[in-house]
């Protein structure tokens, strides 16, 4: 149960209720504190709508942070916003397998932003390695918006964590196509 009450769209002042155009367990409890939420809303809607970086590969990070950090609401809510932007299962199959060590038919790209993604969660920074191999791919706007993104993400999910927000009933059919280990 969520640590700060979900607020709806009659309990917030006017000038704030289109925060709430996306209806979620997030948005609801964020809205507790307005112009900290349009903030959040704000790097949130430019990562997903002006950002240059690719899609797919953009939603293939993020579902990364998710996985490893085990957070069910994050991973559920971009698996279905990922498949909105090319994601496929065998992506998110890949994803897992990458995460384990395990081969992947991921093409090499997908597999250097996934371990960026990783060294990020696991060791705070991307490796010299890691982040030379990304940037002979990605322009320096793209590589900015790709450790924004990441670090984004991580900070996301200790919102969802601490906050211990409550992921809605329809994105938990999504765990079971994808359970995430340690994960009820």
């Amino acid at each position: 149960m969520a640590r700060l009450p979900y607020l709806e769209a009659d309990q917030v002042a006017p000038e704030y209720r289109d925060m709430l155009k996306r209806n979620t367990n997030l948005h609801k409890l964020l809205v507790n504190s307005p112009d900290m939420a349009r903030a959040f809303n704000g790097i949130g809607g430019y990562i997903r709508f002006k950002s240059k970086l690719d899609p797919r590969l953009r939603e293939l990070a993020i579902l990364q942070v998710g996985w490893l950090e085990k957070s069910e609401y994050e991973f559920t809510h971009h698996v279905k916003i990922g498949k909105e932007f090319g994601v496929t299962d065998e992506d998110i199959k890949g994803l897992m397998a990458e995460t384990d060590d395990k081969p992947s038919q991921l093409e090499p790209l997908a597999k250097a932003i996934l371990r960026g993604a990783r060294e990020m969660v696991r060791e705070l920074a991307m490796s010299e390695a890691t982040f030379a191999e990304i940037k002979q791919h990605l322009s320096d706007e793209h590589m900015t918006d790709l450790v924004l993104t990441i670090a984004f993400y991580c900070a996301v999910v200790r919102v969802l964590a601490t906050m211990q927000i409550d992921n809605e009933p329809t994105y938990k059919e999504v765990l079971q196509q994808y359970p995430i280990p340690g994960v009820k």
